[in-house]
């Protein structure tokens, strides 16, 4: 047993710097800024380093100071789980709402967010909860529809919300002392915020419905903002008290905009099946903000996947499931590469890619505009819809039935190194 610990720790050193607490990673625009470095190219074979069995959900996986935490369903309850992230041991489990359940399956899909020993958690119906990252008891919560009015509905295609009717499905975000909460109530509470330690209201603000996308919080023209993409529009409001810096109206028919929109510079960019890929520039104006439009490429329809950033190049799935590089600065496609699935998970570091498909395959690319070059590419779970986590040199991958460990450098197993 000592020798096999031993073992573990090697594979699995403790995570610290190069933490992925929350959704797309550190900053939440899926890059690795610290920590361990990608390999050089995927080994051609390679064993995880620990496998558990998980239940339903597209949650992703969310690691910080040696704790994993991710969601999954449980006899008809969303349940969250601590792990030890070297061992996969479980610490504590968590029920904390109904579960809810259609034909993409059952458990929850919006990723937890941990910050200073505490978790945030968020269920398809609109449960938001603060658990202690210690013992996972819950410290406060509240529910998007008996608080503020929030509707629910499941599969009732004609409500004006996609999150009414797919499931609560954007993680929110914390800034501070405070915590945002992507709520989607029409009469005033689309965004409220909240003490992330007690849980007090501390404002609330919009009209619009939520769609499918994260918040972000960012510095843009000179101003701190919390960026959302709701059903409606793309727009900036102001931590301190939600009012309004800019607003872009951007509506489909289908209210589904899923993409966490993405900064570069100046430049706010979103996309969607029906709008493609939209950049807006943030400006100055007297002593507010403008938003002004910067370009748009309908043809890039990049519908569910958040593309990443290297360079002034964004990188993503775009339609007809190929990979695209794509230009930040003009939208021009630099290149395209076929036979990459209805989804992809991306995770930047330096000037390489790692894509997490939806079929469980991960390849490794190189981020260059110039043309598509593999490093690599390695089978690591089932059909997958969600997040892996890049941690101590470790990737965290979750499938439809288990999480795997992987130490992309080596097979850990007595004989394999």
């Amino acid at each position: 047993m000592a020798i096999l610990c031993a073992l573990l720790n090697l594979a699995c050193p403790e995570s610290g710097a190069g933490d992925w607490p929350q959704w797309r990673g550190p900053d939440r625009d899926g890059r690795v800024s610290d920590g361990e470095p990608f390999p050089e190219a995927l080994p051609a074979q390679a064993s995880p380093a620990w496998r558990i069995e998980a239940g339903g959900g597209h949650s992703g996986i969310v690691v910080t100071d040696g704790s994993l935490v991710y969601l999954d369903e449980r006899e008809g309850r969303e349940v969250a789980h601590r792990l030890d992230a070297r061992t996969g041991r479980e610490i504590w489990r968590q029920p904390y709402a109904e579960a809810h359940k259609d034909e993409w399956g059952a458990g929850p899909r919006s990723t937890p967010f941990i910050d200073d020993g505490q978790v945030f958690v968020q269920s398809c119906r609109g449960e938001f909860r603060c658990l202690d990252l210690a013992d996972g008891k819950i410290r406060w919560g509240v529910s998007f529809e008996k608080d503020f009015g929030a509707v629910f509905t499941g599969e009732n295609l004609s409500q004006t919300g996609a999150a009414t009717r797919r499931g609560n499905n954007g993680s929110g975000i914390v800034d501070g002392h405070r915590v945002f909460v992507p709520v989607g109530a029409t009469n005033g509470a689309s965004v409220v915020s909240f003490d992330r330690r007690t849980g007090r209201k501390l404002w609330q603000s919009q009209n619009d419905a939520m769609a499918y996308s994260s918040f972000l919080v960012r510095e843009v023209a000179g101003v701190r903002q919390v960026i959302v993409f709701s059903a409606h529009a793309l727009m900036g409001l102001r931590p301190d008290d939600g009012q309004l810096l800019w607003r872009v109206p951007l509506k489909t028919s289908a209210n589904r905009h899923v993409l966490t929109p993405i900064v570069v510079e100046d430049r706010v960019i979103v996309g969607s099946h029906t709008l493609g890929m939209v950049a807006t520039r943030i400006v100055p104006e007297g002593a507010g903000l403008r938003a002004i439009p910067a370009w748009t490429n309908r043809n890039l329809k990049i519908n569910l996947s958040t593309p990443v950033t290297a360079g002034h190049h964004l990188y993503g799935l775009g339609p007809g499931k190929r990979l695209v590089a794509f230009d930040a600065r003009t939208g021009q496609i630099a290149w395209s590469q076929a036979g990459f699935g209805d989804y992809a998970s991306l995770i930047a570091q330096g000037d390489r890619l790692l894509v997490l498909t939806d079929l469980g395959e991960l390849v490794m690319i190189d981020a260059d505009p110039a043309g598509y070059r593999e490093r690599g590419r390695l089978q690591v779970c089932g059909k997958t819809w969600s997040f892996p986590a890049w941690a101590g040199g470790l990737l965290y991958v979750r499938d439809e039935r288990e999480i795997t460990c992987w130490n992309l450098k080596s097979d850990p197993r007595p004989g394999n190194r």
